[in-house]
């Protein structure tokens, strides 16, 4: 397993893992990606800025990802406080394959990214996640990614994370 910038030429099979996680998390009861985001064109937008990641094993995409160097204007207003206040890396996105089912894909990724941070020396991730997404907050308790408030994105509260990385 691999993990990778996506290629515009990967969009339709990542549209396909990203509709399948729609589904998902309708089927679990959680609110988070029925309302018309992400689309096609916030996946284009994040493989043309260099953000867009994925999971590749054997030529197959099982997850895809934002994973943004830089800052995220919503973290600027948290409500309650970030364990810290240096240069971060922003998880957005992150949509597993059907097919990647049982390989505790999202957890390898994360795992992943930690390594992605320490090569680039960024020592801080930050994520957030809507209040219902059971799975996504198991994995990041799992991981031991600390709570730290809530953010609000196109007017809504998620709970935001953060993991210090060691130097």
């Amino acid at each position: 397993m691999i993990l990778r910038k996506a290629k515009s030429t990967e969009i339709n099979q990542i549209w396909e893992i990203i509709q399948y996680a729609i589904a998902q998390r309708k089927a679990d009861g959680s609110t988070q990606w029925q309302d018309g985001y992400p689309n096609e064109n916030t996946i284009q937008a994040d493989i043309e800025q260099g953000y867009g990641y994925i999971i590749e094993e054997k030529g197959t995409v099982l997850l895809y990802a934002a994973v943004i160097f830089g800052t995220e204007p919503a973290y600027e207003n948290i409500v309650g406080k970030w364990l810290s206040n240096q240069d971060y890396v922003v998880i957005h996105r992150v949509a597993a394959s059907p097919l990647a089912k049982g390989k505790s894909i999202a957890t390898k990724f994360f795992q992943m990214v930690e390594g992605l941070c320490l090569e680039k020396k960024v020592y801080s991730i930050k994520v957030d996640t809507n209040f219902d997404n059971m799975a996504m907050l198991r994995i990041l308790e799992k991981l031991a990614y600390t709570y730290c408030g809530e953010v609000y994105f196109r007017g809504a509260a998620r709970k935001a994370f953060e993991k210090v990385l060691p130097r």
